[in-house]
């Protein structure tokens, strides 16, 4: 066994870019000051008794930056909407105008704009955990191949691999933070 073991590091890979994704989407949702289509995405709305997605109920626009609109499709759901983002904890007072529900982004004011990095923050600790969740499996494996007659040296390559590619993505979501950080602080 020990010269045919080869880890899989093409699903190790997949594994973390999932993990990265998952950052991307909460780092989409959390509001900066202009407005954007996918801070909705995270609201479901309870449509003909089942949990929704927003977008699944109305077409959202951001016609200006600092404003986005839900045209809800069926008349009877507005009120739905309107109330799912309310209680949503964005922090945004939906506005109605017939089956049009406009949401005006306000300016963040020092305060909110840290407690959103602090969030942001959590947002990337979990995908350090996810990340190194991954990397925990794949030592696992190499563990195991060793214990059926992986050479030594085989092991530490393979732990090398695991541990490099760890460290690339840690570093792929520190830099995600970085960014959204300073998106967030921005004036």
């Amino acid at each position: 066994m020990s010269e045919d073991f080869e880890l899989d590091t093409d699903d190790l890979k997949r594994r973390m870019d999932g993990a990265m994704a998952n950052l991307r989407t909460e780092f989409a949702s959390l509001r900066t000051g202009r407005g954007s289509a996918s801070m909705l995405d995270p609201i479901m709305v309870d449509a003909y008794g089942t949990m929704t997605p927003i977008n699944q109920v109305g077409t959202v626009n951001v016609p200006e930056p600092r404003m986005v609109t839900v045209n809800v499709w069926d008349k009877s759901m507005v009120g739905k909407v309107e109330k799912a983002i309310r209680e949503s904890g964005l922090g945004i007072n939906p506005q109605l105008n017939g089956t049009i529900i406009m949401l005006p982004i306000p300016e963040l004011n020092e305060e909110r704009r840290r407690e959103l990095g602090k969030v942001a923050g959590q947002y990337a600790e979990h995908a350090r955990v996810s990340i190194r969740n991954v990397r925990r499996d794949g030592m696992d494996q190499v563990k195991k191949a060793k214990s059926d007659g992986l050479s030594e040296d085989d092991q530490k390559f393979w732990e090398s691999e695991v541990q490099d590619l760890t460290d690339t993505y840690i570093k792929k979501v520190d830099e995600a933070l970085d960014a959204k950080q300073t998106e967030i602080m921005q004036v």
